[in-house]
């Protein structure tokens, strides 16, 4: 079983996903989209960039917590991580995405809001 993609609308009406894994872990997200449209193709962006080692951009965050950013074919950032532990954990990280993310359904949570 592969983990799932979840739209939903932020405060201010714009629209966000996340890739959740299979455990219910939050193990991507999306930038704010003003149409849900974009959301949706970030989303498909993500399925296809998702399996390329290249488009991980591994970074340290000010506090020196290891994160990710996945990147599409032009270079914007689709995606960010969490804050990881170590980068062993980040690495971990990524494996999940590149398994969840190229068979994720799509469950839409704006029409419920």
């Amino acid at each position: 079983m592969t983990g799932k993609f979840e739209i939903k609308t932020a405060t201010d009406r714009q629209f966000h996903f996340n890739l959740v894994a299979t455990n219910g872990q939050v193990i991507l997200s999306s930038q704010l989209y003003t149409a849900k449209a974009s959301a949706q193709n970030g989303i498909e962006s993500v399925k296809v960039n998702a399996p390329i080692d290249s488009q991980y951009d591994r970074r340290m965050s000010k506090s020196d917590e290891p994160y990710f950013v996945l990147k599409a074919a032009n270079g914007e950032i689709i995606g960010t991580s969490e804050m990881y532990s170590s980068k062993q954990a980040m690495e971990n990280g990524i494996d999940s995405v590149k398994h969840n993310a190229p068979e994720a359904g799509v469950e839409d949570l704006t029409l419920s809001s």
